[in-house]
């Protein structure tokens, strides 16, 4: 009986393939009579063209087009509908407007990348400037609107008799109150953004990275002002989006219409240096979180208040409160806010735990300083102070294991070690300290729908069109058709990231693979019930005029009547090449819970007490995820958002600069990224519990399919969400020294040691 697949340590069906590299990502296609593109950007935040020279570019060895703005050549129309929320509110090049420093002004075509790049640098402009504003702190604050899941970005829950979270503080015995600021964040996936656009006719494909397929596609399609249905994207290979690769940039849409204009297949690439500006960032925020308890640290109120940007460009929401202050710990007092200043600074958008990591990081800041304060130990502060339902809607969880992971990860880590006097610890010139947070990160369902086709060779295909970014997700498709299947995992094909396929879940929000399992499971029930149903109404089978009863699928084969055969078998003897399926669900998960998943982070730190380095040294990571499907990736996407949470505590931030609005270090060379000396081995433990009730429709319940529902929830995003804050508080063990600011840089610490 083979074994199924789920759980285990599974190598990617497509890691050979990019190994070797054979697998081709969005620049590595070509194309008959291919042409190159390269942007001109604005050295400006705000203001107008005021004239663009392209004479000496036009004149450049190679080149076939110049375009600038305004440039009447390019056909491109404004975006509405659902399909809005994911692209950018102005038309790239359309205009002589500037809306930041960075944004492209002009685009030069030539036969070769070095030829249009080389033709670009010849390219000037004059520009008609006003002061860029740029500062959360100086513009006028306006309300964030509706968080990602639709609650209200201002929200007051207040005991009876209470009659303000100001009182609700104020009748606190031990009251915490503590600003945060980190400064802008950028995604730096390793593949540079880029497109390949070919058309036939009015029919264009476009070869792209994209998150979300179906939404990238119809945006462009409105982009250009063509049919839905003729724009195909190919978005096989993804290398990294991590929110970049979410909306649709003018990138795609200015190199679609340029292959248009000119005839011809048209590939961009942008620099690392286009990247920072033209494919988004985590916006820079203040956030004040106020915590009231009595002595003995049991919560009494909670207050997250924050200030974001809102980018002219974008209409971005962030809320850092949401899903993390309204939601992880129980208090009878409940206040949350989120408000955003229009900037004049490159869009901005959702990167890796988008509210929830710099959320995070605040209340579990927040949280240790309660500990602190009151000497309570931290894991056994969140153990007081943990909510049996959400704090904010007072449903139940779909399933919530935390406690577990505080006990298991105290364990694993060796918290009753702990001392809790900063500067106990030390050897030599290093002092060691060591810290913890809490996870929590919101289990989203989106639309989607699969395909399942068994064929006369003994094979099944899996097709939906999710993109993979590196996650594994082709890896869980095939997985998860095996296990529904009773089949080997060798003989499934997965088929993904193609808008010719059924549309595909979104990758973003952790919810790819809880969306597109459940649909798996059911495209394989329905698959079995079509192969049963064939092999009693067809003449040439052997089981024709039997009862559909009488008949047993196991493993691939097809038993009854003292008969077996597998269904390759059955559809050559029937003369059938094999049968397809389809499931489908609108995304909607059960109103009557709320689905979150959860971990706990503990991490020790060394910091150098004569010039402040600071190094991770250990990392230990509990997460409850649910029904893990393929355990090699899950334990890879939790070491790879703790890697995250090390970076936006230690490393990363742009500095923007106020005068100009120029985003200061916008190169691999100035932006700092964790790298292998910055990340110790990392312990990852999940607990593998099925979530009982986020598994999709279920069907009849038929026993002939593998193990139904798995039960699996999102993880790419949980390690990332409260990482920081260990390291954070670590630091503050190890030194003494409360750092609220991101990065926790050794300037920060070094006046103080």
């Amino acid at each position: 009986m083979p074994r199924s697949p789920v759980g285990r340590e599974t190598e990617r069906v497509d890691g050979r393939l990019k190994v070797t590299g054979a697998a081709e990502y969005s620049g590595d296609y070509r194309a008959a009579d291919l042409a190159h593109a390269y942007l001109v950007t604005s050295t400006v935040a705000r203001g107008t063209v005021t004239g663009i020279d392209t004479a000496a570019a036009e004149a450049s060895p190679g080149v076939v087009r110049v375009y600038a703005a305004p440039e009447p050549r390019l056909a491109l129309y404004a975006v509405t509908g659902q399909a809005a929320g994911f692209t950018e509110n102005y038309l790239p090049l359309k205009s002589e407007m500037v809306h930041f420093h960075g944004q492209a002004i002009a685009m030069v075509v030539a036969e070769t990348p070095e030829q249009a790049r080389d033709a670009a640098a010849l390219v000037t402009a004059t520009y008609d400037t006003q002061p860029p504003r740029t500062s959360i702190a100086d513009e006028p604050h306006v309300p964030a609107g509706p968080a990602i899941s639709g609650a209200p970005s201002s929200l007051d829950i207040l005991a009876p008799g209470v009659g303000s979270i100001d009182a609700a503080l104020a009748a606190s015995d031990v009251v915490v109150e503590a600003e945060f600021h980190q400064n802008i964040q950028h995604h730096v996936a390793m593949e540079p953004h880029a497109i390949l656009a070919v058309w036939d006719g009015d029919q264009v494909t476009i070869h792209a990275g994209a998150q979300i397929p179906a939404a990238y596609a119809l945006g462009m399609s409105q982009r250009l002002g063509v049919l839905p249905q003729n724009v195909r994207l190919i978005t096989r290979y993804v290398g990294g989006g991590f929110g970049a690769r979410v909306v649709l940039w003018s990138d795609t849409p200015l190199a679609a219409a340029a292959a248009r204009e000119i005839g011809r297949p048209v590939r961009l690439v942008l620099t690392r240096e286009q990247m920072f500006t033209l494919t988004g960032h985590r916006s820079h925020l203040t956030q004040t979180v106020r915590l009231g308890a009595s002595r003995e640290g049991v919560l009494n109120a909670v207050s997250h208040r924050s200030v974001a940007e809102r980018p002219t460009t974008m209409a971005t929401t962030m809320t850092p409160a949401h899903s993390t202050s309204d939601a992880l710990y129980r208090t009878p007092n409940l206040h949350v806010d989120a408000q955003v200043a229009v900037l004049d600074i490159p869009g901005s958008r959702a990167m890796r735990g988008p509210n929830e990591a710099p959320g995070a990081f605040a209340l579990e800041t927040a949280m240790d300083e309660l500990a602190v304060a009151t000497g309570v130990d931290p894991v056994e502060l969140r153990l007081r102070n943990h909510a049996t339902t959400h704090p904010a809607t007072g449903l139940p969880w779909s399933s919530k294991h935390l406690q577990e992971c505080y006990r298991l990860g105290a364990e694993r880590f060796g918290w009753a070690a702990r001392s809790a006097t900063p500067r106990a610890r030390a050897d030599g010139q290093w002092l060691y300290g060591t810290g913890m947070a809490t996870a929590i990160y919101p289990a989203h369902r989106r639309p989607a729908s699969v395909r399942v086709r068994l064929l006369d060779d003994d094979t099944a295909v899996v097709s939906t069109g999710v993109s993979d970014l590196g996650t594994g997700g082709a890896t869980v498709v095939a997985i998860s058709g095996a296990d529904a299947l009773g089949i080997p995992l060798t003989r499934v094909t997965s088929e993904i990231g193609d808008t010719l396929l059924p549309q595909g879940a979104p990758a973003v929000g952790s919810s790819a693979t809880h969306a597109t399992v459940p649909l798996i499971v059911n495209a394989a029930r329905d698959a079995i019930t079509e192969l049963k149903r064939l092999a009693v109404t067809d003449a040439r089978s052997p089981w024709h005029g039997a009862d559909v009863e009488d008949l047993r699928y196991e493993r691939g084969i097809l038993h009854g009547q003292g008969r077996s055969m597998t269904f390759g078998r059955l559809f050559t003897a029937v003369g059938s090449p094999g049968i397809t399926t389809l499931a489908q669900s609108p995304g909607t998960a059960d109103p009557g819970y709320v689905h979150h998943s959860f971990g706990a982070h503990f991490c020790e730190v060394r910091v150098n007490r004569f010039t402040g380095e600071t190094r991770v040294t250990r990392f230990t990571t509990v997460a409850d995820v649910g029904r893990v499907v393929n355990a090699r990736a899950a334990r890879s996407q939790l070491v790879g958002g703790v890697i995250f949470g090390i970076g936006h505590a230690l490393l990363e931030e742009n500095h923007l600069e106020l005068d100009t609005g120029r985003l200061a270090n916008s190169t691999l060379a100035d932006y700092l990224v964790p790298v292998n000396a910055d990340v110790p081995d990392i312990d990852v433990v999940m607990l593998d519990r099925p979530d009982p009730v986020l598994t999709g429709p279920l069907g009849d319940g038929s026993e002939d399919v593998g193990t139904q529902s798995l039960g699996a929830r999102g993880l790419g995003e949980i390690g990332t969400v409260g990482s920081a804050a260990a390291v954070g508080n670590a630091v503050h063990n190890a030194t003494g020294i409360r750092v609220r600011d991101v990065p926790i840089t050794l300037d920060k610490l070094i006046v103080h040691l």
